[in-house]
């Protein structure tokens, strides 16, 4: 018997092995939380921004007069590219040393234009120096975690737009969780999650919010959070240095509208923290690892009322009220050319 979607059900990740809840009823009930104004809009320069061209960081470093992607070394990194490789293992306090290295990456010299306001060529930059750091860091460490947490309501400490990397010899939770699920579907199934994936979801339709020949964005079945994305190529691929020059070009592209339709939706600069996963360095067999860019969005009715991860969520699952598919037909209602800001 199929399952009435309209009705409390849960749904299972297969990329991490979860489970979702969906209660869509609880859309109808009255809303008395918090809400949060959105930030107004940035100057294109600032003389306070320890981002902008010119300004000093941390000390006597300061910044060139870059005119495009401008990357360096974090002043506050996570993780030192120092020491030996300590740990024990004391079943209760076990511990390990942690080396890594941590970069920002500036995406613009322009201090309040994020990813939706740039032109396609310069998004196409920023695609540029992300496969070149995956390739160099690659080289070192055994994952290269790029990721950009757009916003305040992200904890973002800084709103000139910008990204960062992270080089760690460890993997992380959520890809050795992705990294087993991606393996056991190929030894069981034969083929590629992410792959099949995106060949079912462009033939359904529902969940699709943008599409090219080489990419498709969708709020994914399993999707926890309320506008939640998915990034996936038409192709196979293993890692973003890999990429040829043209599917380069339409990444650029599909980030371009991607991100519009965000802040479209509600007319503002859309929050989120986004992230690609890749396979990691080092592994013998890769086969089983497809590209891929996850977007996590707060919002959920409007630029000022946003979604907490609380209660149930964080002692059991996930549960989200809006459907996926409604999800993705709001962002799809929206324009993906033409942002808000640039209107009359």
């Amino acid at each position: 018997m199929a399952v009435d979607f309209s009705k409390p059900h849960r749904r299972f990740n297969p990329l991490t092995g979860g489970w979702v809840q969906v209660s869509p009823h609880r859309l109808e009930r009255p809303w008395q939380g918090e809400e949060t104004e959105p930030a107004p809009v940035a100057p294109s320069y600032d003389p306070q921004c320890y981002l902008c061209p010119g300004n000093t960081r941390k000390g006597v470093a300061v910044n060139p007069e870059y005119d495009g992607v401008h990357v360096f070394d974090n002043d506050f990194p996570a993780l030192l590219d120092e020491g030996h490789a300590e740990s024990n293992h004391d079943p209760l306090f076990r511990a390990e040393t942690a080396r890594g290295l941590c970069r920002v990456l500036c995406f613009s010299p322009h201090h309040s234009k994020t990813l939706p306001e740039l032109p396609v060529s310069a998004i196409r930059e920023v695609v540029e120096v992300w496969a070149a750091q995956t390739q160099e860091l690659g080289q070192r460490f055994g994952n290269v975690q790029i990721f950009e947490n757009k916003g305040a309501m992200m904890g973002c400490s800084n709103p000139h737009p910008h990204g960062q990397v992270w080089a760690t010899e460890h993997w992380g939770l959520e890809v050795s969780r992705e990294d087993q699920h991606l393996r056991q579907y190929r030894e069981w199934h034969g083929g590629s999650l992410l792959l099949d994936t995106a060949e079912r979801e462009f033939e359904q339709g529902e969940r699709v919010v943008e599409a090219n020949a080489d990419w498709l964005a969708i709020v994914p079945f399993w999707a926890a959070w309320p506008f939640e994305t998915l990034l996936l190529p038409r192709f196979k691929v293993e890692r973003m240095p890999q990429l040829a020059s043209s599917q380069r070009d339409s990444l650029a592209s599909i980030l371009k509208a991607l991100t519009t339709r965000y802040d479209n939706l509600f007319q503002t600069s859309f929050p989120y923290s986004m992230g690609w996963h890749g396979a990691p360095f080092g592994m013998p067999d890769i086969a089983h690892w497809q590209l891929h860019a996850h977007f996590y969005p707060p919002l959920l009715r409007s630029a000022a009322v946003r979604k907490f991860m609380v209660g149930y969520e964080m002692l059991a699952e996930p549960q989200r009220d809006l459907t996926p598919e409604r999800a993705a037909e709001m962002l799809r209602s929206v324009s993906g050319t033409v942002h808000y800001r640039s209107l009359p």
